[in-house]
């Protein structure tokens, strides 16, 4: 009887040790892009491109993707996850830069488009006080 106790408590204790265990590099960041990667489309009847800007696989925390919507830019931060968020939307993090791109397409809607920033990291010269966060109609 104390054989098969034992057994059952040890059997429960198994997937709480392993969820204790911190998850391993390969587990967190996804495969990062060949040096060749580009996409572009039409979505929503909006010119979506984007291109990876980096040195190559071995170096890929040194590169990131450039990705427009309608020539203008769309700024991408990538998470420790391996997913993606965009200027437009800062809660929803997406798995591809394509996938991003296409939320923050359906975020702006038909009327916004993403505005073009100034030299200074401002919205196009003026104060951020106010202002449209990256967007206008």
């Amino acid at each position: 009887m104390r054989g098969m106790v034992a057994l059952v408590v040890a059997a429960a204790a198994i997937p709480v040790v392993a969820a204790s265990r911190p998850p391993v590099a390969d587990d967190i960041v996804a495969d990062p892009p060949d040096t060749t990667d580009t996409f572009e489309e039409t979505y929503r009847g909006r010119l979506i491109r984007g291109t990876w800007a980096g040195t190559g696989r071995a170096s890929y925390d040194a590169g990131e993707w450039q990705v427009t919507v309608d020539g203008r830019p769309l700024h991408l931060m990538r998470r420790a996850d391996g997913t993606y968020l965009s200027m437009v939307d800062h809660y929803q993090s997406y798995p591809t830069p394509l996938a991003a791109a296409r939320a923050a397409v359906d975020e702006l809607g038909p009327a916004e488009h993403l505005r073009a920033m100034g030299p200074s990291g401002d919205e196009g010269g003026r104060s951020r006080d106010g202002g449209h966060r990256g967007v206008h109609a």
